[in-house]
């Protein structure tokens, strides 16, 4: 019984109720009072003290310090919560809470365009702006040589008409951006008529992902050219180098008749991603580039230099005393090996060098830019935040002396608030917080607390740590991707490496035993005793070779619900010799995490396993392969699931990458990529149920019983991302939300061969093989399972693509069976025959401790 609610009426009862709180905040001692007082008084002095301010192009707010002065720990204010919500709820809210949408896409900044005043004009046709260059060249007195037709619904046929290279043969730069062609050879036909030709940009045209071989046959016609479609070519030199460095524009396009630009007093060079492949040319020296004291060479491979080659002519340049680079990457593995290798430096990725040796930190990058949100013209406004809103977003989750709540509640704080950006040194710091002024959760008030943790002056900006107290062994530097574009080249090769690690894997099954094990009944007179506390087994387990026994030390046979630890073993005087349905290590199946690391050490990444990653240890590799499916143009639809709950318990779908990042806060969880085209019935998700029954693991002998049970969603099936957030539509387990839809097994089976015009026994081979593949990587990773005293049931979730290939869901300890109790069904794996519900913990049992096998298939 729980004590007695402490109404807060003195300091004193304030501490006694919020003490854990206070203390989980970290908010010094001398702010307690003045908490206590703004708490009780609802003061929101903020806005006295901060100014919000937009940034980044109007995509961003920070926040500021209007104060002349704020010391350290000198005050803490409240921050409200605007916006306080369960995960499965968001996208319900923003359509029917009003103005809850229009607040919050305000304060995330998505929007601008939306109910826009600013005046639309027509758009010029792309004769229209040819026609309005020629017109300009002859009022400047000089032929136009840099063109810019983008976005002018420019196709094939067009391009031809407007016969570009005889109006502006002297063209150096074309862009052609996001118009609609699709033919290579006219491309190539055209461009390569414009021999001065410096700069080609074709991005954002259907041809990019069609035509293979079109840019070795545009640089073969086009000699000169330096970039393309962003890209430097192998021809790049000083033009390339000076549109870089803004010498080069439209305004400055230095054409054929001119020398190239001059480069002699340039100092700051931004080389970032160009996909350069070898940067040692004739234009890249210090005799050209003497003055150069900062260069970014990002996000290229210098696949045709090695470390030393690219150490050696960074070396050479007097000045260069600044250099962002990815670590790992092209100059080698470490920071502190590249400062040692170029001693000039003193800025390395914005970290100043002699911290960097000082702190030995080998991996490091500061000079990140945020990721903002994106959304299209006309997109509604709940579909932007629910987009945008975790770069936004907190959490906790709620628990008393009894439990702790199975979802998180996330929440959006207020204006002022939410415009508080990350700093890795920040000088404030934020913290939830509850405040119960009746001594009960059930009348809290959430509110956020914010206090200074250095000296802050006026205009200073206000930042706090958006990763407070995780560290590199939490991976922080990954789990900065959620609000910041980091270095994509290092997360694919951790990708890449993880790959080849999976590839070098290959199952090799267990050899073949004969079985020894024996049936434990010895005669009549003397049954098996059996203490359970699942009341399916008190009820059907009629057999007279069994009886119940409430006593633990009595029985022969443990057959409980929950795991047992040995700890529990001993308080119920389980002994050694007792059997019991459980394994050793049988984690290493029912974890989630542990099932995934099981199989790929065992067999790699088989067809029937959907890729996986355990964020806790693994979350680089995921970032990797999400960068590998963004670039490929695949899909990236993910399903995050939390180690070890059932019933889809705080299980999330999502294509956000920050939203896969941030579901990390509310605990362990693996990330497997989502079956987005699983096969449907009658246009529903559904997934199957399999019993396996496991005698013993060395020999292995398993059996799969022949009652399954199909798990029905309830609406139709939909890849709209709204959707993503409707229970019914991507989950099937239905016992416990939403409307049990049961089908029986037969029915299904009949109706679903009729509907796809497959045959039922092809697919139900595939799945025997794949279980069998399962335990058989158990087994083979971890022969400590084996136990001559363990006996057990396992359910096995398993849910068929589109092409009706079996993909393995979850592996699940003493599954729930009150179906199969149920039900009367045909066996259609078995000819047929009527199973009766009554009799199936009968046949588990006779299978398992009588050796028979009746209702069961031997794998």
């Amino acid at each position: 019984m729980s004590a007695p609610a402490t109404r807060i009426e003195s300091y004193e009862d304030f501490v006694k109720v919020h003490g854990v709180l206070l203390a989980a905040s970290g908010l010094p001692r001398s702010l307690h009072r003045k908490l206590l007082e703004k708490l009780t008084a609802e003061t929101f002095d903020g806005g006295a003290y901060f100014q919000v301010e937009p940034c980044e192009d109007g995509r961003q707010r920070r926040l500021l310090l209007a104060a002349d002065s704020l010391p350290k720990h000198a005050d803490v204010f409240l921050v409200d919560h605007a916006w306080t919500f369960r995960l499965s709820d968001a996208y319900k809210q923003l359509k029917e809470v009003p103005g809850l949408a229009e607040r919050m896409a305000a304060l995330m900044c998505v929007d601008v365009d939306y109910n826009s005043d600013t005046e639309v004009h027509p758009k010029l046709s792309a004769e229209e702006v040819v026609e309005g260059e020629i017109q300009n060249a002859k009022e400047k007195g000089e032929g136009t040589v840099w063109l810019e037709l983008d976005e002018l619904d420019i196709d094939d046929d067009k391009l031809m008409a407007l016969d570009l290279p005889s109006k502006f043969p002297d063209l150096v730069a074309l862009s052609l951006c996001g118009n609609k062609l699709e033919s290579a050879d006219i491309v190539v036909e055209e461009v390569t008529k414009f021999r001065n030709l410096r700069a080609l940009w074709l991005n954002n045209n259907p041809l990019i992902q069609i035509c293979g071989n079109m840019t070795d046959r545009i640089l073969e016609g086009c000699s000169r050219l330096e970039i393309l479609n962003s890209h430097f070519t192998h021809n790049f030199g000083e033009w390339a180098l000076g549109f870089c460095a803004g010498l080069v524009d439209k305004d400055h396009p230095w054409c054929a008749n001119q020398s190239d630009p001059h480069l002699q007093n340039l100092t700051s060079l931004d080389l970032s991603n160009r996909c350069i492949n070898n940067l040692i040319c004739k234009a890249f020296t210090p005799v050209e580039m003497p003055r150069l004291s900062h260069l970014n060479i990002r996000e290229n491979s210098f696949q045709d230099n090695s470390v030393g080659e690219l150490l050696e002519v960074l070396r050479m340049f007097p000045c260069l005393n600044s250099l962002e680079l990815d670590i790992p990457g092209p100059l080698g593995e470490s920071a502190i090996e590249i400062l040692q290798s170029l001693p000039k430096l003193s800025l390395l990725n914005g970290i100043d060098a002699s911290k960097i040796l000082e702190t030995e930190k080998h991996v490091i990058d500061s000079m990140l830019e945020p990721r903002l949100p994106e959304w299209t013209a006309g997109e509604p406004l709940p579909d932007r935040v629910i987009n945008a809103m975790w770069l936004y977003l907190m959490t906790y989750r709620l628990a008393n002396e009894e439990k702790i709540d199975e979802t998180s509640v996330w929440y959006v704080m207020d204006e002022l608030g939410s415009a508080l950006c990350h700093s890795d040194v920040p000088n404030f710091r934020v913290a939830p917080f509850l405040f119960m002024p009746d001594g009960e959760l059930e009348t809290a008030v959430s509110y956020s607390i914010l206090w200074p943790i250095q000296d802050v002056k006026k205009g200073d900006e206000c930042t706090r740590d958006f990763l407070f107290g995780i560290g590199e062994d939490k991976q922080r530097s990954a789990r900065l991707t959620a609000w910041f574009h980091t270095p994509q080249n290092y997360f694919i090769r951790a990708f890449e490496n993880h790959c080849k690690t999976l590839q070098s894997k290959s199952l090799v099954s267990p050899l073949v035993k004969p079985s020894e094990t024996g049936s434990l009944h010895h005669s009549v007179e003397n049954p098996l005793r059996v203490c359970t506390d699942i009341p399916q087994v008190e009820e059907f387990l009629t057999r007279s070779e069994f009886v119940t026994t409430t006593e633990p030390k009595d029985a022969d046979i443990i057959w409980m619900s929950m795991q047992l630890d040995e700890e529990t073993k001993k308080a119920l005087g389980i002994k050694d010799q007792q059997y019991i349905n459980q394994f050793p290590f049988e984690a290493c199946l029912v974890m989630k995490h542990h099932l995934a690391e099981t199989l790929q050490k065992a067999c790699g990444s088989p067809e029937w396993l959907q890729p996986t990653y355990n964020l806790e240890t693994h979350l680089s590799q995921l970032i990797g392969d999400y960068y590998v499916r963004e670039r490929d143009g695949q899909n990236n639809l993910w399903i995050l699931k939390p180690w070890n709950m059932a019933r889809t318990i705080d299980t999330t779908v999502t294509d956000n990458l920050s939203a896969i990042i941030r579901l990390m806060e509310t605990g362990p969880k693996i990330c497997q990529k989502y079956i987005e085209h699983p096969s449907l019935f009658r246009g529903k998700k559904f997934d199957i149920r399999y019993i396996v029954l496991v005698r013993s693991v060395d020999p292995l002998e398993i059996f799969l019983a022949d009652v399954f049970w199909v798990r029905l969603a309830n609406n139709p099936y939909s890849l709209e991302k709204h959707s993503f957030f409707e229970y019914e539509t991507h989950f099937t387990v239905m016992n416990y939300r939403g409307s049990l839809n049961h089908i029986n097994t037969q029915d299904f089976v009949r109706e679903f061969e009729q509907e796809h015009q497959v045959k039922w026994s092809d697919i139900h081979q595939r799945v025997k093989n794949m279980i069998r593949s399962v335990f058989e990587c158990a087994a083979v990773v971890h022969p400590e399972m084996h136990s001559p005293t363990s006996r057990a049931m396992y359910g096995v979730d398993v849910m068929l693509d589109s092409s009706f290939q079996p993909k393995l869901l979850e592996v699940t300890y003493c599954p729930d069976c009150t179906r199969a109790c149920k039900f009367d069904v045909e066996a259609v794996a078995a000819g047929g025959e009527l199973v009766k519900g009554q009799d199936f913990f009968n046949d588990v049992f006779g299978c398992l401790f009588l050796n028979e096998t009746s209702h069961v298939s031997p794998l």
